[in-house]
């Protein structure tokens, strides 16, 4: 019995962690970049847009297709940095538990 006892606690100190990982995950920001910087996107760990800046060089009429690449390309590196920035807080908060290939967890 004690050693149920002991299983749910772990499992509430778990849930507790997942959940203060997912708040600091919605306050942390990234921020990607393409075109030397001229445009940027800034996103939280979750992957929420949080802001688009776009050099005034670029707002040209004849410069539309080049500026929605590199809004998906600054998109993409926002995006994969902040893929980095989960995975180090999850494996914080997992104790470096490894996950089966494909499972994410619940971010």
């Amino acid at each position: 019995m004690k050693d149920i006892m002991g299983l749910m606690k772990q499992a509430q100190a778990m849930q507790a962690k997942l959940q203060e990982a997912q708040a600091d995950m919605d306050r942390t920001e990234v921020e990607g970049s393409a075109g030397g910087g001229m445009v940027t996107v800034r996103l939280t760990a979750k992957g929420d847009m949080k802001g688009l800046a776009i050099d005034a060089s670029l707002l040209k009429a004849d410069e539309k297709e080049i500026v929605e690449d590199l809004i998906v390309a600054a998109h993409a590196d926002a995006r994969k940095k902040a893929e980095i920035v989960m995975a180090e807080r999850m494996k914080a908060v997992t104790g470096g538990l490894p996950l089966p290939p494909g499972m994410k967890l619940p971010f």
